[in-house]
């Protein structure tokens, strides 16, 4: 199997599951029946082919693997390139993973218009990979873009009330940085002569270039991340969103800006990532301590997980800018845990959102009487997003913690608030919604978590003991390429500094 282009088969395989689910007529119910299953059935394969992709890839080397190239515009020389390295290989396990636990959430939940709604996913599977796979810019900036139609889609049309209002938000956000990113690729490739990736890694863009490539693609990935101010789309969007949209949105596209950093701004633009740390340093911070007192004063529950959703990838952010082997590890590890845990969060609140149709902290309290197994659960990925040792967010969140105090003890100080924060407003959470006497009738009769749910909770609780207890596991994949990220970057500032002593 290692002769077979596996990263193409990854991309392909939710294609064609779609195109089959495409094909099925017949009655509704038949029809939904079969969307299901042809739906499941494909991404748990996907996911499956990518656990044997893991399995073979050789932690010990900086290079792509798995590459794959072949022509596509032959006279401009952009090209199908394809290739992971120990950092996305990680983010295309992240979304093989979840898109078929969304597929088995959304089993009984979404009745109409099923067929249309599985395509959606399985469009968007394949986007997800594409884009973490992409080793062309312009590959990359399709699949990037190409990722807003079907999450369009998914909570345009089979989200809450205000569904409309939060698709056309985010889609107009994300195109507003989206379309400074493309006119940054264009420069980028007037320039180097070349969209290849690995070819534009080795390349020096002027000094005088930099900050404005830097600040375009910044404009991009700040949304995606998201980081105070540009964060307005986010609570909207999960909110409205149904509950497999939002733990696909929290879980994997959240990801995409952190990883855009890491890809493209670091190793290209090392000088202007430097001048810039100290503002992403400031926004960051807001974002960490601000939506941590914004969640704080939340009643609905969705709104509460996505501002700490804020706060958490404002550690990703903060991390990723130390420049060093610790904080940017903790960055990327911070990245898979929130991932798993917040998509486990957003399905706790679908959980009881589907017995009762409500999201408002105040109609529950005391469900620990009638949810036992339900409460275990939500406590569990309520003490891993809170860092509890023993559990993925502590290693992600005191990794970046050791990083940024070598670069700056008042940015560590006010990060480490958000710590505090955070297991302030998800203690307060679960003490509302699981403790106390209950005494609401709409709650006495709730039934605990199904065979289904448990089997969905149960991959996501072993991942996050299992990133807690043996994060080397992780560490080890990700270890190398994160130190020839950092070598890249100090070559091109110690190149800079010997310019300026020489021009001197």
């Amino acid at each position: 199997m290692l002769s077979w282009p596996l990263l193409s088969l990854l991309i392909a395989i939710p294609m064609v599951g779609a195109g089959i689910i495409f094909m099925i007529r017949g009655d509704e119910d038949i029809v939904a029946r079969n969307a299901r299953w042809v739906a499941l059935w494909t991404s748990g394969s996907v996911f499956l082919l990518s656990l044997f992709l893991w399995g073979e890839f050789d932690g010990t080397t900086a290079d792509f693997q798995f590459v794959e190239r072949y022509e596509w515009m032959t006279g401009l020389d952009i090209a199908y390139h394809v290739g992971v390295d120990g950092i996305s290989v990680l983010f295309v396990i992240l979304t093989t993973l979840l898109t078929p636990l969304c597929i088995l959430a959304s089993w009984n939940t979404i009745k109409d218009r099923v067929k249309e709604y599985m395509i959606s996913f399985l469009i968007l599977e394949t986007m997800m990979i594409g884009m973490f796979s992409a080793l062309d810019l312009v590959v990359f900036y399709v699949f990037f873009e190409a990722v807003l139609i079907p999450m369009f889609l998914i909570i345009g049309v089979w989200g809450g009330p205000r569904r409309v209002y939060a698709a056309y938000k985010l889609f107009l956000y994300t195109l507003l940085g989206s379309v400074l990113m493309l006119v940054a690729v264009i420069a980028m490739y007037h320039d180097a002569g070349t969209s290849d990736i690995p070819t534009l890694l080795t390349h020096t863009f002027p000094a005088t270039m930099q900050p404005w490539l830097w600040l375009a693609f910044f404009a991009s990935f700040a949304v995606k991340v998201p980081m105070w101010p540009v964060h307005t789309w986010l609570p909207d969007a999960h909110v409205e969103a149904p509950t497999a949209g939002s733990v696909i949105l929290a879980g994997v596209l959240l990801k995409f800006g952190g990883y855009g950093f890491l890809r493209f701004s670091l190793p290209m633009f090392p000088l202007a990532t430097v001048d810039f740390a100290p503002l992403i340093f400031a926004l960051s911070i807001i974002a960490v301590v601000y939506t941590s007192l914004v969640a704080l004063a939340q009643e609905d529950m969705k709104k509460l997980i996505a501002y700490s959703s804020v706060a958490h990838m404002g550690f990703v952010t903060v991390g990723t800018f130390t420049l060093t082997v610790q904080g940017i590890e903790g960055a990327i590890y911070q990245m898979l845990s929130h991932g798993v845990v917040s998509a486990a969060l957003f399905l706790i609140v679908g959980v009881v959102y589907d017995r009762i149709h409500s999201r408002e902290i105040a109609v529950y309290g005391g469900l620990v009487e009638r949810m036992p197994v339900y409460a275990l659960t939500f406590m569990l990925f309520m003490l891993a997003s809170v860092g509890l040792p023993g559990t993925g967010g502590f290693v992600g969140e005191i990794l970046v913690l050791l990083g940024i105090f070598q670069v700056n003890t008042w940015v560590a100080a006010f990060t480490a608030l958000g710590v505090i924060l955070g297991a302030a407003y998800m203690l307060y959470l679960y003490r509302r919604i699981i403790f106390g006497q209950l005494t609401k009738e709409n709650l006495m009769q709730i039934a605990d978590m199904s065979p289904r749910e448990m089997a969905i909770f149960a991959p996501l609780a072993i991942i996050t003991i299992w990133m807690g207890v043996y994060p080397s596991s992780f560490l080890d994949f990700m270890h190398v390429s994160v130190q020839n990220l950092i070598v890249q970057v100090e070559a091109a500032q110690a190149a800079a500094n010997l310019l300026t002593v020489a021009v001197q």
